[in-house]
């Protein structure tokens, strides 16, 4: 197999791949899903897992070196292990299998993600108090996922990633509590800024907290340390703590600091359309090339194609952006 690299019309090499795997989710956070009931995909639109395997080893082949699977839930997906050991078949050249979960019922599937070939996981965790928690997510379920992170824990992924999205008025009184539990509990805690993705289009500026001051927030009761003078293609600044204690920082700050100069990143939603963006408004239609019969040759081409028009920006700050009607519980994390 002859393998080449996936790059944009702006010198920008593709390396990552998330897939979301459903657009269902059992939780109702307000920055992503509505109250109610979402209009979801029908069962039909959905990619196969079958056709999954053979998208995922078209993008390896054209240099994707790390895949992401969210949602919505993706656990709510039947035989997630499934998929996960197929796309282990991709290894080595597929360095990287990952995996954003809300947590809820990730220990009842935790042995079976790791023996089939699952490398790093990541946990959404927006409060450390059950009743915020509740109010947060509309689901009595913080036990559930403070078990499933010290499963992950036991069996060995590394390293433990967990996300809050910090929102002023809402849970930004918590920063420094969830430092604690980074240092308590050997995780990296990643804190993001929130984005306007949210399904009420309720966002505006002022409920965004910086991710500056998120950072004097924590360094207020724990000194930080910055472990490398460049975030790379990544998104995260990190940080350790300055007495030594275990535990990373991680702030992800796509407002303020936007990071899109550097973005390795493509997305494919659960029914199957490419997404160059979390923001774009623009969608490309691979589940109909995919079910066209057409050849590898074509499909490749497609995915050529999508990725050249990649934008060079989110556009956030922007008087002119535009919100995407999708949310992302649709586009996937």
């Amino acid at each position: 197999m002859i393998f080449t690299v996936l790059r944009d019309a702006h010198n920008r090499i593709i390396r990552d791949l998330r897939i979301s795997l459903t657009d269902r989710c059992n939780f109702r956070c307000f920055y992503c899903l509505p109250h109610g009931e979402p209009s979801w995909a029908f069962k039909e639109k959905l990619l196969t897992f079958e056709e999954l395997e053979r998208v995922c080893e078209i993008f390896v082949s054209l240099g994707i070196e790390k895949v992401r699977l969210t949602g919505g839930e993706p656990l709510i997906r039947r035989d997630v292990p499934v998929l996960v050991e197929k796309l282990a078949k991709l290894k080595p050249r597929l360095a990287d299998i990952a995996l954003t979960t809300n947590g809820y019922d990730f220990v009842r599937h935790s042995e079976a993600l790791a023996a089939v070939g699952l490398n790093r996981v990541t946990f959404s965790l927006d409060s450390l108090r059950p009743e915020r928690f509740r109010e947060i997510t509309g689901v009595d379920g913080l036990q559930r996922v403070i078990d499933s992170i010290a499963a992950a824990k036991r069996l060995g992924f590394q390293p433990v990633k967990i996300n809050a999205v910090i929102v002023r008025g809402r849970n930004d009184d918590e920063l420094v509590d969830f430092a604690r539990f980074a240092r308590e509990n050997d995780v990296s805690f990643r804190f993001i800024e929130f984005m306007p993705l949210d399904s009420g289009h309720d966002w505006s500026r002022d409920m965004v907290v910086a991710g500056r001051e998120m950072r004097s927030t924590i360094e207020n009761v724990f000194p930080l340390k910055l472990k490398e003078t460049t975030r790379g293609s990544g998104t995260a600044w990190k940080y350790e703590f300055a007495d030594g204690s275990p535990g990373e920082i991680g702030i992800i700050a796509p407002v303020t600091e936007m990071f899109c100069g550097a973005c390795s990143r493509i997305r494919l939603t659960a029914d199957g359309q490419i997404r160059t963006c979390l923001f774009s408004t623009t969608e490309y239609d691979l589940r109909g090339i995919l079910r066209s019969e057409a050849s590898r040759e074509e499909i490749v081409k497609f995915i050529e194609a999508a990725v050249l028009k990649k934008e060079p920006g989110h556009r956030i700050n922007d008087p002119a952006f535009v919100q995407p009607e999708r949310t992302m519980s649709f586009i996937g994390g």
